[in-house]
């Protein structure tokens, strides 16, 4: 495990850069790992961000990219459907690997991305 100091706080990071507990996380936090990735978070991003810690929060696990797009695929595009590309522009390190880690949800549940 690693140390990182994001928003005036210390965090314990796994080697993959995700957070070691799900609880340590705020928005301070996602926007200060997106920032380091080169991410300026939209309010698309933050759909994406809150939908998966509430499925975490719910179920203990990620969901596919699948149900993100059919749970949420609407606030995502406007005049076309949304499909696992759409999250791929938003997070273009990993779609949603890359939104699983700013989410702060741990690595290990991120695999079906």
């Amino acid at each position: 495990m690693s140390a990182m100091h994001i928003a005036g706080q210390k965090l314990e990071l796994n080697q993959n850069g995700h957070l070691a507990r799900f609880d340590d996380w705020n928005k301070e936090i996602a926007e200060g790992l997106a920032k380091q990735e080169g991410l300026s978070l939209t309010d698309c991003h933050w759909s994406v961000i809150n939908y998966l810690r509430s499925y975490y929060s719910e179920f203990e696990t990620s969901p596919s990219p699948r149900l993100v797009i059919q749970n949420i695929g609407d606030k995502l595009t406007v005049n076309a459907p949304c499909t696992r590309k759409t999250l791929q522009a938003l997070f273009p390190d990993g779609g949603c690997k890359q939104a699983c880690r700013l989410a702060g949800l741990p690595e290990y549940y991120c695999h079906s991305c």
